[in-house]
């Protein structure tokens, strides 16, 4: 890529305040025509106020925005889409009782009848071409995280955008339909698309990118060809300091059966089976990942676990405890700690930190029926200054940011010090520091030893965190294997359903 490569998005001294917090302070970003370009930065850098603001979910305080070289008022997404700019947001604008196909096509269609048959004709198209496997005749309510994402993607491209914000990307694939997307953004990209990279996985930037920006506090710290930098300097220029990475010391000595699954099966919420004589061992003092791409039962694994949803057929046992089909309530008491797939799923945006810390024992905290809130808030302030989070106590969950909500989920959960600990997708959208901290928990966790489940569809996770590793496939765990003998192309083809 060249300076005299034509810009396709320039903005100028962008300000945003939100009251007294400066989220944009000045800043100047370009993106060219044509180009794949990095926005990193922690949670709370600037980075997503600022994309929101190109896409028209927010209005800049000051500063201009210019597309192709002409300055243009962008006060909504749809003045966004007008001007040939997509986003993918973490938080997904999908409509649940929605067929796939009429979220894509919704705000879309031309002219007064919709031929719905020949929509969705062009929505599997879409799909198929651009390596987003998703049923366009599925209902959006009955699709995982991941799934929702894939839609989410395949509605901005479906719009022909010229300018593309993607945020996390690839968390949902596996490492071939990685390259699947990498190619198809590196053709896109040919053909003059412009391409918003947000991304946590440092190596990924470096692959497919050709320029890296990077924000803290606001501002931008800098803008560098990506060649020219490594995941370090990029580390750096985020947090202040370069190396990364949790350290897993070699497993606990403590070979007992804390978690076994014996041929469990489980419907789905369409009552059709997603758990099919599902079998599994979790071991006190380790750690066991659960790879595979998302739709492939690991939510319905993980609801079972919890108590949330119903066994039809095998049992499961804590310590030899047969746990099959009890309540959330009986589960935990059996030593189960649960961090679940939705982090704002499980808190009350409403209420405060101090009692989303007590939500699952709250009776604790009573005395003749009425609620001890001096010693409710002695409880959220040790929690909080025990597990770094920025909050205070009587803040409403609902403000923190994605980070500093999972810290006080993982406070709430490991303050119990579980036996055995299910933990599903825990660092999806965290920035590197944010994940990092989770991580270093979990590994605290199973020295400790705690049994841990992890079910993730974050490979790199998978790798990094686990001893053994299982593989889910339309509902079978179908190989576990010690993690010192898979690579991200074995474990890509098993979570395709090659059996290798």
């Amino acid at each position: 890529m060249t300076t005299a490569e034509p810009t396709a998005v320039s903005m100028r001294g962008i300000w945003k305040r939100f009251g007294p917090v400066v989220a944009n302070r000045g800043v100047d970003f370009d993106l060219r025509r044509g180009e794949i370009h990095a926005l990193l930065g922690e949670n709370g850098a600037g980075k997503s106020t600022l994309m929101r603001i190109l896409y028209g979910l927010y209005r800049a305080d000051a500063g201009t925005i210019a597309v192709d070289g002409r300055i243009v008022t962008i006060r909504s997404p749809r003045d966004a889409i007008a001007h040939g700019i997509g986003m993918v947001t973490q938080h997904f604008a999908l409509v649940p009782p929605l067929s796939v196909t009429e979220n894509v096509i919704l705000g879309h269609a031309r002219g007064v009848r919709l031929d719905l048959n020949a929509a969705q004709r062009d929505v599997a198209a879409a799909a198929e071409r651009f390596g987003l496997h998703v049923d366009p005749l599925a209902p959006v309510k009955d699709l995982s995280v991941g799934q929702r994402q894939r839609v989410e993607i395949l509605k901005a491209l479906y719009r022909q955008a010229r300018v593309l914000i993607l945020d996390e990307p690839t968390a949902v694939l596996v490492p071939q339909e990685v390259e699947q997307l990498f190619a198809t953004l590196r053709r896109l990209q040919q053909e003059g698309l412009s391409v918003v990279f947000i991304s946590h996985k440092l190596h990924e930037v470096m692959r497919i990118t050709d320029r890296v920006t990077v924000m803290r506090a606001g501002e931008v710290v800098g803008t560098a060809a990506t060649q020219d930098v490594g995941p370090a300097d990029l580390a750096r220029m985020m947090v202040g300091r370069s190396t990364f990475g949790v350290v897993k010391p070699p497993p606990a000595a403590r070979p007992r059966l804390a978690l076994e699954l014996e041929a469990v099966a489980a419907n789905d919420n369409k009552g059709l089976p997603a758990l099919k004589g599902l079998s599994l061992e979790v071991y006190a003092g380790e750690i066991v990942g659960v790879a595979g791409v998302a739709g492939n039962g690991q939510t319905e694994l993980a609801q079972v676990l919890e108590g949330t949803r119903p066994c039809t057929a095998g049992s499961i046992r804590v310590y030899g405890r047969d746990v099959t089909n009890a309540g959330p309530e009986h589960i935990m008491k059996a030593g189960v700690g649960r961090i679940p797939e939705d982090r704002h799923e499980s808190v009350v945006g409403e209420m405060t930190v101090a009692h989303n810390m007590a939500l699952e024992h709250l009776d604790e905290f009573t005395r003749y029926g009425l609620l001890d809130r001096r010693r409710l808030r002695r409880h959220a302030e040790q929690l909080i200054a025990s597990y770094q989070i920025k909050a205070r106590p009587d803040d409403r969950i609902r403000t923190l940011s994605g980070g500093n909500m999972q810290k006080v989920i993982l406070a709430r959960v490991l303050e119990r010090n579980p036996r055995v600990l299910v933990v599903s997708q825990p660092t999806r959208g965290l920035d590197v520091a944010a994940t990092e901290y989770v991580r270093s928990k979990l590994v605290e966790q199973r020295q400790k030893g705690a049994a841990i489940l992890l079910i993730s569809e974050d490979l790199d996770e998978i790798l990094e965190l686990s001893d053994r590793i299982a593989v889910i496939y339309e509902g079978e765990i179908i190989r576990v294997m010690p993690a010192e003998e898979a690579t991200p192309e074995t474990l890509g083809l098993l979570m395709a359903g090659m059996r290798v």
